[in-house]
């Protein structure tokens, strides 16, 4: 399902200058994961803070793991989130929130994980890879092939393994809404690389314009 201009996320902000960077580098949104056991982890304290401080018109992304709604709640009113990202085992009937967009990641692997796509009530799917036991944020490359198939249905948020030497493959190959990063632009876990985003966003943009 081709939208128009590729935009791009990178995810796992865990600094105000990693923020500002990704924003004046092109970023159209920034993912802040607010799942305990991964590296890139930040509280809701620290997140509110960094986001209070950022300009208008880029979108704030929450990442969740298996959560409550509760706490999901809880965190979309702390942090004036614009949309939830729900990378666990939720349902489809788990992934309403008022007031917010909402994107369910799934991990692919083989045909039989697009059956039922449709079931999701969300803005838009991300495709991860599929890592037995990780919830994303491994830098192991998904299935294009897959994501191909879906984009041709629903907006797809390409995600798993995306760097800056391969994300113009990946979006003339998938041709999804929108492309996520987070490992891919590191110098270290938890800690984005100005030159790698840099890049990754231009070479995003760039491939995009030519569709």
């Amino acid at each position: 399902m081709n939208r128009g201009a590729v935009r791009v996320k990178v995810c796992g902000i865990t600094t105000i200058e990693d923020a500002l960077h990704a924003i004046a580098s092109g970023a159209d949104a920034l993912g802040f994961v607010f799942y305990q056991k991964s590296p890139r982890y930040v509280s809701p304290e620290q997140a509110a803070l960094i986001i209070t401080q950022l300009p208008p018109f880029v979108s704030v992304v929450g990442l969740f793991v298996n959560e409550t709604s509760q706490s999901i709640r809880t965190i979309i009113d702390r942090c004036r989130l614009d949309i939830v990202q729900l990378h666990g085992d939720e349902t489809p009937s788990q992934c309403q929130y008022d007031g917010v967009k909402v994107v369910k990641a799934l991990r692919i692997r083989s045909q039989q994980c697009l059956v039922g796509l449709e079931d999701y009530p969300v803005s838009a799917l991300l495709l991860d890879a599929w890592v037995d036991g990780a919830y994303g944020g491994t830098g192991e490359l998904g299935s294009w092939g897959l994501a191909a198939q879906a984009a041709q249905n629903f907006p797809v948020i390409l995600a798993g393994g995306l760097t800056p030497d391969n994300v113009s493959a990946a979006i003339a190959a998938v041709k999804p809404y929108a492309v996520d990063v987070s490992s891919g632009v590191e110098r270290s876990l938890g800690h984005k690389d100005p030159r790698l985003v840099q890049s990754f966003i231009y070479n995003a943009k760039t491939m995009s314009e030519k569709k």
